[in-house]
């Protein structure tokens, strides 16, 4: 991070008054009279779906059933952006046009950021991708609210002795360094996700996944595949103190499939 970098932040700090420090960086004090809110940045995994694309589930649409109703959701996830063309479109801006201080930002990119042959969404993981990651940081920070990194969680991939392979190349590392080196929480959705869909094995898997009787997606998640991605974020945000045991709720519950809804699709 440049200096000046440094410096614009800080002074976006002396605009809000400090109350506590999260892993030795100033925050700002939560009101005590309005929600705590968690905006989601990120791609199609965790995004919102609509009625012509079910059953297709973001793991976002599920995770406000592992938090309490003062901590809403407020998923601005969209199908295809990477971590550039999320910024690139604006739509980081319009994040940080209404965060507050006190809320929380989760930042998962990695699947477009891979695709080396669009220039609008690659990013190389050592370099570009780092440096995208740290606008989505400063931007929360200079608000006054907190950045959570989230590793990507992962495609559906075996290899011929069943065991799940990874998928993201050198991301989940990029992300992790950074998260040590900004001191940020990781919640390391990657490395989570990966060992879930070993103990499942490589046919139960398919339950979790967009499989259809004309679709075999490998990528996108169905109401189940959503549900336990969202208590894995639910959980880590719990064992990383980034919330407390009284803002989660249900995350050893069985969630009804039935809870989750496609509404009708947006013009």
């Amino acid at each position: 991070m440049s200096l000046t970098r440094r410096q614009v932040t800080a002074a976006a700090f002396g605009a809000v008054p400090l109350a506590f420090a999260v892993n030795g960086v100033a925050q700002a004090a939560p009101s005590k009279s309005k929600p705590r809110t968690l905006y989601i940045a990120g791609d199609s995994t965790a995004a919102q779906k609509y009625a012509d694309a079910a059953p297709e589930t973001g793991w976002g649409m599920a995770f406000p059933f592992f938090l309490h109703k003062d901590r809403p959701v407020a998923n601005h996830a969209v199908n295809g952006r990477s971590s550039k063309s999320f910024v690139d479109e604006g739509r980081l801006d319009v994040i940080l046009g209404a965060i507050q201080p006190g809320d929380f930002l989760l930042i998962q990119f990695a699947h477009n950021d891979e695709k080396s042959a669009d220039p609008t969404r690659y990013t190389e993981p050592w370099t570009t991708y780092q440096d995208y990651l740290r606008l989505y940081i400063d931007g929360a920070r200079a608000r006054g609210a907190r950045p959570v990194l989230a590793t990507s969680v992962e495609r559906r991939k075996f290899d011929a002795d069943g065991n799940a392979v990874p998928t993201h190349g050198d991301y989940p590392a990029a992300m992790r360094a950074l998260a040590e080196e900004e001191r940020v929480a990781l919640l390391d959705i990657q490395a989570l996700s990966l060992a879930l869909w070993q103990k499942l094995g490589v046919e139960e898997t398919k339950t979790y996944f967009n499989w259809t009787a004309t679709e075999q997606d490998n990528t996108h998640f169905n109401p189940p595949g959503a549900i336990a991605v969202a208590r894995l974020v639910a959980g880590e945000l719990l064992r990383r103190r980034v919330l407390a045991p009284q803002d989660v709720r249900r995350l050893d519950a069985e969630i009804p499939e039935s809870w989750i809804t496609w509404p009708p699709a947006t013009a």
